[in-house]
């Protein structure tokens, strides 16, 4: 009874420091291999402290976006030393193969956009991509209503995906066209100009809000290769797919939506998009011969469990 009530007690406790570490770590000066650490345990320490249930299932998920969302944002603690480090130029020369001589972005902004206004349909676009910070999570907890066998899987292959972007993004940190735009490095012979309709509409929709809430999600602006918002967005499609074939068309449609959106306002690169799609793809041919690695480790989660209610 004892030693259950210490392991539990501990479990909790690394629980406690994944939801603190992020939250202090800059105040704190801790160091950022160690705040990862933590937050990354955070999830398996619940496992160990709260028996399985739905509730546990979504509050684990949430425990590992949180850890992302420390990852995420940590090149972006000093950005001056990230903008010395930010790739600009390789994906406006990808771009410009891909786009016959134009890339993709800048030559549908020209024909189609309308400079100082944002017609209906760049409005529908820019509410596409904000919904995003909800679909992957609302696509997990879907397969957890209707499938829940297959949850495991869902997750496992959605956070995977979240988790190796931000590796990416420490790795290789790379400027989207806006950002390019801004620097003088995305431009053609008639001196289009790419715009950020998001932030355009942004300001005009939110008003005074729009200020905190782009500052609260907007964590790490030079995080463009791979995108995650294609890449997690073609995984749900894929987890909805699994579940039902009308459930899957919705799933696809938003993603092939997105993925227009993402090029057309500025946010990603066509080369961005690619790279997404071979990260999710990539993920998924994986999971299966991960499969048993994943099961050993389930167990041994399990059998912790076990011991912290005897």
């Amino acid at each position: 009874m004892r030693k259950s009530k210490a392991l539990r007690a501990a479990a909790w406790a690394i629980v406690a420091a994944g939801v603190a570490a992020p939250v202090i770590r800059r105040r704190a000066r801790l160091p950022k291999p160690a705040v990862l650490a933590v937050s990354a345990a955070a999830p398996v320490a619940l496992c160990v402290a709260v028996p399985r249930s739905r509730t546990r299932d979504v509050a684990a998920c949430a425990l590992q976006m949180w850890a992302y969302l420390a990852a995420y944002e940590m090149p972006h603690d000093d950005p001056e030393a990230l903008q010395r480090r930010v790739h600009i130029d390789y994906p406006v020369r990808i771009d410009t193969v891909i786009g016959l001589g134009t890339p993709p972005t800048l030559r549908l902004q020209r024909l189609l956009s309308a400079p100082g206004s944002i017609r209906r349909g760049e409005k529908v676009l820019v509410w596409c991509h904000w919904v995003w910070f909800a679909v992957p999570h609302v696509a997990a907890a879907y397969v957890l209503i209707r499938r829940r066998e297959r949850f495991g899987r869902a997750a496992a292959t959605t956070y995977a995906v979240f988790d190796l972007g931000a590796l990416v993004y420490h790795l290789l940190p790379t400027a989207p066209p806006w950002y390019a735009a801004s620097r003088g490095r995305l431009e053609d012979h008639d001196e289009t100009r790419v715009r950020r309709m998001m932030i355009e509409y942004g300001e005009q929709f939110w008003k005074h809000r729009w200020g905190p809430l782009y500052s609260l999600l907007g964590g790490n602006p030079l995080a463009a290769m791979p995108s995650l918002h294609f890449a997690t967005s073609v995984n749900a499609a894929h987890l909805l797919g699994e579940v039902g074939v009308v459930e899957g068309a919705i799933g696809w449609t938003y993603a092939l939506t997105l993925g227009l959106a993402l090029v057309y306002l500025g946010e990603h690169y066509v080369v961005d998009l690619l790279a997404g799609l071979a990260l999710t793809e990539g993920v998924r041919a994986a999971a299966p011969k991960l499969t048993p690695l994943a099961l050993r480790a389930g167990r041994v989660v399990s059998a912790l469990e076990a011991r912290a209610r005897a």
